[in-house]
C-alpha cells in the first residue's frame, strides 16, 4: 500500500474537535466523557477521520500559501476542470459544465438556502429517518418541519425506503421539497439504481424538488457502487440539487468547501440568489487549492486505498459485533465509515439503559456517539475511520467491558 493508514495521527492541540472536546462540551451534541484512568481515548464519534490526508493536498496548499498575497479572487478554470474530471472518472458523469457547478459554504448551507428558496416557514418537507443530525438543526433553525419517513429493514436486515409511506406523507402534507441522503448517513446504505428510480418517480409525480446530499459518495465500500441521483432519469437530472464536497473523503471539513451541481437553470438561479443573500457564501482561496489537490490523480489513488482500508475495518467490526455483542442489531454498511448499532433488545433483556451502555463505552475510551439525535433512541453511531489496530482495540474493549452479558442469543442482521 502506497499511503499510510496504519499510524494513528496525533491530533491533540491541532484544532481537532474529535479529540480535544472529549470530556468537554460542544453546542450541537453531547460530547463523550473522558475515559477512566488506564484507558486512552479512541475518537469514534465526530464524522471525520484519524488519517493524514492525501499528500497532494498539503502540497497544493503550501504551494499557494508560499505566494504572499491572498486577495480577492475568482474560481479558476482548474477548479472547475478538477470537479468535472472527478465526476467523469469516478461516477461516469457526462455533460457536466462549469455553469452547473456552484460553491457552497457546506452541504448544510446549501440545504438552508434551498429551504429558503423553495419552501415557506412552517412548511413540511420529506426526510428519511434515522436522520443525520445536521438536517435536524437546519430545519429547526429555518422554521421548517420535517415529515419523517422511516427506513425499514427487509428480511435480510438491509435498510430500505418505504415508498408507500413516502407517497402517503407527501400527499397528505402537500409536500414539494425533500432531502435525500445518498449514501445514507447514519445507516450506511448505498442505494441501488432501481431504489433511486422509484423514489424519484414519486418525487416527479408530486412535483417535489430534491436536495440530494452526496457528500459521502466517494466513500463506497467494496462490493457497492454509488449512483448519482441526477443520473437515473432526465427528470431526476432537472429536479435535483446535488451537493458534494471533498471534506468527508479527504478530511477537509475545517477548510470549508462544498459545491452544488444543478442542471436546471430555474432551480440554479433561485438557489444561487438565496445563497448570496447572506453575502458570505464565498470560497476561501486555500479551500479551492485543497480541492484541486484532492481531485488529482494522486488524490484519486489515495481515495481508492482509503476505501479498501475502511472496508477492512467495517467488515471486521461487523463480523465481530455479530459474534460477540448479544442483542445488538447492525447492518453491514455499504458506504461511509460510520456504523449504526441498534441496542434495544440488549438493553431490554439486560435491564441497562442506552445511556448506561454509551457511558460504559466512554469509560473505557471508546468515544462513540449517542443515536437519539438521529431519531433512534436505542442507537449508537460509531466511526471506523481509524487504523485497523485501533478498530481491533475498540472492539475488544467493548467485548470485555460493555457487552458482557452472554445470557441470551444475540441478534445479527
Amino acid at each position: 500500500m502506497r499511503f499510510d493508514f496504519e499510524t494513528m495521527l496525533e491530533r491533540h492541540g491541532m484544532d481537532a474537535l474529535a479529540v480535544d472536546s472529549i470530556g468537554g462540551a460542544v453546542d450541537f451534541a453531547k460530547t463523550p466523557d473522558a475515559p477512566k484512568e488506564g484507558f486512552d481515548a479512541i475518537p469514534m464519534w465526530v464524522a471525520d477521520m484519524n488519517f493524514a490526508t492525501a499528500p497532494s493536498i498539503p502540497r497544493a496548499l503550501i504551494r499557494r500559501a508560499e505566494h504572499p498575497a491572498y486577495g480577492y479572487f475568482l474560481p479558476s478554470e482548474e477548479y472547475y476542470d478538477s470537479i468535472i474530471r472527478w465526476h467523469e472518472n469516478r461516477n461516469q458523469v457526462s455533460g457536466l459544465a462549469p455553469e452547473h457547478i456552484g460553491y457552497e459554504n457546506g452541504v448544510l448551507g446549501c440545504v438552508a438556502s434551498a429551504l429558503q428558496a423553495f419552501t415557506a416557514p412552517g412548511e413540511r418537507f420529506l426526510l428519511h429517518s434515522p436522520t443525520y443530525i445536521g438536517f435536524t438543526h437546519v430545519l429547526e433553525d429555518n422554521g421548517r418541519t420535517a415529515e419523517l419517513s422511516p427506513l425499514v429493514k427487509d428480511e435480510e436486515g438491509i435498510w430500505r425506503m418505504d415508498y408507500e409511506d413516502m407517497e402517503r406523507r407527501i400527499k397528505e402534507n402537500h409536500i414539494h421539497f425533500a432531502v435525500f441522503c445518498s449514501p445514507h448517513n447514519p445507516c450506511g446504505r448505498v442505494w441501488e439504481r432501481r431504489e433511486i428510480e422509484q423514489a424519484m418517480e414519486i418525487f416527479r409525480k408530486y412535483d417535489v424538488i430534491v436536495v440530494s446530499d452526496e457528500i459521502w459518495s466517494d466513500i463506497i465500500l467494496e462490493g457497492s457502487r454509488h449512483i448519482p441521483t441526477q443520473s437515473v432519469s432526465e427528470d431526476a437530472r432537472m429536479r435535483t440539487i446535488a451537493v458534494y464536497a471533498p471534506s468527508k473523503t479527504f478530511n477537509l471539513a475545517g477548510l470549508v468547501g462544498s459545491y452544488h451541481i444543478v442542471y436546471n437553470s430555474w432551480l440554479r438561479d433561485r438557489l444561487t440568489r438565496q445563497s448570496l443573500c447572506c453575502h458570505y457564501n464565498d470560497m476561501n482561496v486555500l479551500s479551492m487549492h485543497a480541492l484541486i489537490g484532492a481531485y488529482s490523480d494522486e488524490g484519486s489513488e489515495w481515495a481508492d486505498e482509503l476505501c479498501h482500508v475502511l472496508s477492512g475495518n467495517i467488515f471486521y467490526a461487523y463480523d465481530f459485533i455479530c459474534e460477540n455483542f448479544p442483542g445488538v442489531e447492525v447492518m453491514r454498511p455499504q458506504g461511509t465509515y460510520m456504523m449504526f448499532l441498534h441496542c434495544e433488545e440488549y438493553c431490554k433483556k439486560t435491564g441497562r439503559s442506552i445511556d448506561e451502555v454509551i457511558k460504559a463505552g466512554w469509560d473505557v475510551g471508546v468515544a462513540w456517539q449517542q443515536g437519539a439525535p438521529f431519531h433512534d433512541p436505542w442507537a449508537i453511531r460509531i466511526n471506523f475511520a481509524v487504523p485497523f489496530s485501533w478498530t481491533v482495540k475498540a472492539m475488544n474493549r467493548l467485548k470485555d467491558y460493555v457487552f458482557i452479558d452472554k445470557s441470551f442469543a444475540h441478534s445479527t442482521l
